[in-house]
């Protein structure tokens, strides 16, 4: 009770509604909302005029084209009626506080493409966080169960031993070794003692070491696709005397490959968090989660702590599931030709999204309290109903959801033989038969983007979540760098989102029942997100063909009506040039957020749509798509340089090169009818669309179009 009172008394963090934004917002959705009703009104308002010099099925096609546009524009606006923005104080943190215990769960599929020394990279970030060693632990599951991952892991082991204390002692920032040793770390070493620098040379050297050691095992390990499960302690502290030195403290660190059979479910990634929180309820057990994709590093090792400015809040504890962060990539290019910064996301909808009770958990980077994965808000007490049935059969596991919350109490446990062997039954493939794992308990099993829609769960379930964008990133990793793996990625999630959209767990119905109509919005978007390719190909199609036809499809420039629809037009783009350059973007920034949005949303939006209606028709099944995390030194030039590279997406670039092709010719023979015909005031609107599309395609048509080999 005095702990409480004692956090209570301090402001450990802040919250600032963004007034001048909200306000724009607000006026932009009203004078917004009344041009797209007179648009509408002017569509349907012909149905009934006895002139039909437009053929009726182009007319009702435009119609629902505009309709599903303006479906989808009242999901965005939830996003702005509500920013705000969040400010951390751990200074504040009262030193006589305990910190909870905090279990890291770093997962890996595939060293092939997620390569082995980067996920090592960030397991050294991982345990080199400014948190105490005896409250951290660090978890590897390897789904590939790889030999040369487990030996690589050994080898993390052993260079942290140097690399920790040297961290702690000069109180490094960057502490993912390989951005220390790079460019991002230069900052860091001005003005050091000569005793630094030499100590320095000693860790470079060692790390250099640790690299070819991590190499070489790489080179001579595979992926094991059929195994028993399998758990290696790398390092406990609890197992030997421990060390007096607080510089030289290092957190549990463990191995997990769970097992794997061709013929049981595999789950995915939802399959490998849920191994990990049991295999970590009986070994670490602590209250708290982080969950890291491989290539996302820590940046700041200040980030449990600030975390813990939220969840050690009394005021916001009882009903708070997790802090999200953003994902900041390290290596976006100035261009950013293929929106990798998710600009959008991460810098405007999320921001509105925490003034609605909580964003999206994008699934890394975020640290969670493990009972809202086991029960709702204030239902603590009732875990243990029937725990057998919602657990499994495992008694040291259910025991664990006894002080597992209990900060008093937390405790590392002795890694005794059995304990190890318990969690290779934890992390079997016949543990959650029977049970409510991936259901009611746990990441749920019920789509593939995992984390995204457990976190809608937990909304649901009353839980509430928090975003925080600090001013230095607490964690970065690799951003896509060609146009097949941003596409493969895109359709992953569009396809995942919309099944969600379309089943009973639909924010429309099942959300709103649970949540406030605006966070129920907020997800709308999301799982509707892939329905922007029909009103886009709508428009793409239609548009250029009646101007090359010369049918109207829009208003005479000297009509009122018009400007219903430029206004429309304009305020789009007005309000998308308000957002990138008040989140710190720029025009280049905008016209690049245009480009790429309508090469996604006939291309991999399109494609997620059509998957998830071949699921449904039962022609293809769920399945995993691993991005190719490896490097390529040619695509990265390419990416530096501005210039997409279509290399292995030419498939899914079908639907955008007949688009580019069509718009092509009926901008041709649509301008010379109008020439001709001089009917400039009837034409206009389609001939500026027609154009606009043709001007956006500029570098699509470079980038598909081989260049002869001098």
């Amino acid at each position: 009770m005095e702990k409480t009172k004692k956090m209570a008394r301090v402001s450990l963090h802040t919250c600032k509604l963004e007034l001048s934004r909200t306000i724009i917002n607000r006026v932009h959705i009203i004078f917004h909302f009344i041009a797209i009703l007179s648009l509408l009104y002017y569509r349907a308002s012909y149905i009934f005029n006895n002139d039909k010099s437009v053929p009726i099925l182009l007319w009702g096609l435009m119609a629902i084209a505009e309709i599903m546009f303006t479906f989808l524009w009242i999901f965005t606006q939830a996003f702005r009626w509500r920013p705000v923005a969040r400010t951390v104080f751990p200074e504040n943190l009262p030193a006589d506080v305990e910190l909870p215990g905090v279990d890291v769960f770093i997962c890996t599929a595939d060293p092939t493409k997620e390569p082995t020394i980067e996920v090592m990279n960030t397991v050294l970030s991982a345990m080199a966080l400014d948190y105490p060693s005896d409250k951290l632990s660090v978890y590897l599951s390897d789904d590939g169960g790889a030999s040369s991952t487990l030996s690589a892991i050994k080898e993390a082991c052993f260079f942290a031993k140097s690399w920790l204390p040297f961290c702690r002692e000069y109180d490094i920032k960057t502490r993912c070794p390989e951005a220390y040793f790079s460019k991002f770390g230069d900052d860091e070493r001005v003005l050091r003692s000569d005793d630094f620098k030499a100590e320095e040379e000693k860790i470079k050297s060692e790390y250099e070491l640790f690299k070819v050691n991590v190499e070489k095992a790489a080179l001579e390990g595979s992926v094991e696709n059929d195994r028993s499960a399998y758990v290696e302690v790398i390092h406990d502290d609890n197992s030997k005397d421990r060390e007096s030195d607080d510089n030289k403290k290092m957190p549990l660190l463990v191995y997990v490959a769970r097992e794997k059979r061709p013929t049981r479910p595999h789950r995915f990634k939802a399959g490998a968090l849920n191994a990990l929180l049991r295999v970590s309820g009986i070994m670490s057990n602590a209250p708290y989660i982080i969950v890291l994709d491989c290539d996302m590093y820590c940046n700041d090792p200040a980030s449990a702590r600030q975390a813990m400015c939220f969840h050690l809040d009394p005021q916001m504890s009882r009903d708070l599931s997790y802090v999200q962060y953003p994902q900041i990539f390290y290596n976006v290019s100035q261009n950013d030709i293929y929106d990798g910064q998710a600009r959008a996301a991460y810098k405007t909808k999320y921001q509105g999204m925490d003034g609605q009770r909580g964003t999206v958990c994008a699934g890394t980077g975020y640290y969670l309290n493990k009972k809202a994965l086991y029960c709702s808000p204030g239902q603590e007490d009732k875990i243990l109903n029937e725990a057998d049935i919602k657990f499994g059969s495992s008694m040291e596991f259910i025991a664990s959801l006894i002080s597992s919350n209990n900060v008093d109490t937390f405790e590392m446990k002795k890694l005794s033989k059995a304990v190890i062997e318990e969690a290779e039954t934890l992390a079997s493939c016949d543990y959650e038969k029977d049970t409510q794992w991936g259901k009611e308990i746990g990441y749920s099993y019920d789509c593939l983007l995992e984390s995204t829609f457990t976190g809608y769960r937990l909304h649901n379930k009353g839980w509430r979540s928090v975003y925080l964008y600090p001013k230095r990133p607490c964690f970065l990793g690799c951003t896509t760098i060609d146009m097949k793996d941003a596409l493969v990625q895109l359709i992953k999630w569009s396809s995942g989102l919309l099944q969600v959209g379309l089943s009973k767990f639909s924010p429309m119905t099942y959300g709103l029942s649970n949540m406030t109509i605006l966070q129920s919005l907020c997800y709308g978007y999301f799982t509707f997100m892939p329905l922007f390719s029909v009103p886009c190909l709508i428009y793409g199609i239609i548009s250029p063909l009646c101007f090359l036809t010369g049918i109207p499809l829009f208003p005479e420039v000297s009509s009122s009506w018009f400007a219903a629809f430029a206004g429309v037009y304009i305020s789009s783009l007005v309000q998308h040039l308000y957002e990138v350059v008040s989140s710190g973007g720029s025009i280049r920034t905008w016209w690049n957020e245009q480009r790429i949005f309508l090469i996604k949303s006939v291309t991999a939006l399109l494609f997620g749509s059509l998957d998830v209606l071949m699921k449904w028709v039962g022609i293809t099944k769920a399945s995993f798509r691993l991005t190719n995390k490896a490097v390529d030194q040619e695509k990265l030039e390419k990416y530096m340089k501005g210039k997409f590279d279509f290399s292995g997406a030419k498939m899914f670039m079908i639907p955008l090169t007949l688009l580019v092709i069509l718009n092509t010719i009926c901008f041709v023979g649509g301008m010379k009818r109008v020439i001709t015909t001089r009917n400039w005031e009837e034409m206009f609107g389609q001939a500026f669309l027609c154009s606009f599309i043709l001007v956006l395609s500029l570098p699509i048509l470079q980038g598909l179009i081989p260049r002869r080999s001098k």
